[in-house]
């Protein structure tokens, strides 16, 4: 009998030769991150566990993008003096301190801080994110990171995995953010919970690293303990790793899996989650025409580069409806700069966008664009709960780049496939 792709990083992690679901397995993850929300209780936590020093300092990153503004961190003293303290009080690397540099999750794969057939976590529920590289990466809490880098160890139980079998191929104006809001209709919030969403099939040589993370990081929303992406030629170039090092990172054949889940590519429409929760879901035909106050194109679900490339090359040349605000946010400083360079920035701006600083603004209800009673948002970020981008009574749409680029352009809710037949 094989093994599925979670149980064989478990397994080399903890440096065992077997496992099987529900046992529980002693690693020595790879990574911590900690974001500036959390500082000031990771802190507490420390104190009251009496921990002097930590188990290996260098493999701590700290982030700061929730709390605004993030490029002035000082300003916002209470989680910036925690970060500081930390840093100093526990040697930690000054290089992986970032202030203001962009959104924790874009930055942990950015800075390669998390490889595949590595196990990273970090104080967020998105850290799934760098599953999209073969990455055993999840979410714990401040007290669990206290005691993981005071010990250096982790325990897990082993999950349960869905194989999730991607043929076909995205038509023009389809998105891995179609593919995974797809899934999520179909298996619901908490179809995945504490499961390994493996996705596999040959669909996938063609979704780029930035079409991965994407699909990774919304599996969250179905409750996935995590959610993996064989590691392939493509994922060693973005690593600049030989792809002989990570060949092993990859389901058995002879994997049992819970349940298998394909999806044909060549017949999936642009999807829509609609409020209020994420795995409302319901294809653009039954959405399109509905007015919108905003639009954003950003956070770490939908704020790269590529995602930049494909909203640009919908709004080139064309200008958002006059009603509609438009913001633009970059996942990172390192993603601005490349877009600028690509024309990508000056697109957004001549189209009437406001482009705003790196970081995760809107999406965890920060300024740059909260909305009031009865506004409708069309965002690209991961999550549509009652009051995450304003009031309880704002409503909350999220879709793909193209389709909200097309959106803003159109002041309602379109479909991104007539943009391509446009161009």
């Amino acid at each position: 009998m094989g093994y599925t792709l979670v149980e064989k990083i478990l397994m080399k992690n903890a440096g065992v030769d077997h496992v099987s679901v529900g046992d529980i397995v002693i690693t020595r993850p790879d990574m911590f991150m900690v974001h500036d929300i959390y500082t000031c209780y990771l802190v507490d936590a420390l104190k009251n566990m009496e921990t002097e020093e930590l188990d290996d300092p260098s493999k701590v990153t700290i982030i700061f993008d929730h709390c605004m503004p993030t490029a002035v961190a000082k300003n916002d003293s209470a989680h910036y003096d925690a970060g500081i303290y930390l840093t100093e009080k526990y040697g930690l690397d000054r290089s992986k301190i970032h202030i203001g540099e962009g959104i924790c999750h874009s930055i942990m794969h950015e800075k390669r801080y998390a490889k595949p057939g590595q196990i990273a976590t970090a104080t967020d529920s998105h850290t799934t994110t760098y599953g999209g590289a073969g990455c055993f990466c999840t979410g714990i809490g401040t007290t669990e990171m206290a005691a993981a880098l005071t010990t250096g160890e982790l325990w897990f139980k082993v999950p349960e995995a869905i194989k999730i079998v991607l043929k076909g191929h995205l038509k023009p104006g389809v998105t891995s953010k179609d593919v995974i809001l797809k899934i999520l209709g179909d298996i619901r919030s908490d179809g995945g919970q504490y499961k390994s969403l493996e996705f596999v099939g040959p669909a996938i040589k063609d979704l780029c690293m930035d079409a991965r993370f994407t699909v990774s990081n919304m599996a969250l929303e179905a409750g996935a303990k995590c959610a993996l992406f064989p590691a392939d030629e493509r994922t060693a170039e973005y690593y600049d790793m030989d792809y002989s090092e990570i060949e092993w990172v990859h389901p058995d054949e002879d994997a049992e899996y819970e349940q298998v889940l394909e999806y044909d590519l060549d017949e999936l429409e642009p999807q829509l989650s609609c409020p209020q929760g994420v795995d409302n879901v319901h294809s653009i035909d039954e959405v399109k025409g509905r007015k919108l106050t905003e639009v954003y194109i950003g956070a770490c679900t939908n704020g790269n580069l590529d995602d930049m490339r494909i909203a640009a090359e919908v709004l080139k040349g064309k200008k958002a409806a006059p009603y509609v605000r438009l913001i633009v946010a970059p996942a990172t400083n390192k993603v601005y700069k490349e877009a600028i360079k690509a024309g990508y920035i000056r697109t957004f701006v001549e189209a009437g966008a406001v482009i705003i600083h790196p970081c995760c603004g809107l999406c965890c209800g920060m300024p740059y664009g909260l909305l009031a009673d009865d506004e409708v948002i069309l965002s690209t970020a991961n999550r549509n709960f009652i009051g995450r981008m304003g009031t309880k009574k704002t409503l909350i749409y999220l879709g793909s780049p193209a389709m909200a680029a097309y959106s803003a352009i159109k002041g309602e809710i379109a479909d991104p496939r007539e943009a391509c037949q446009e161009a």
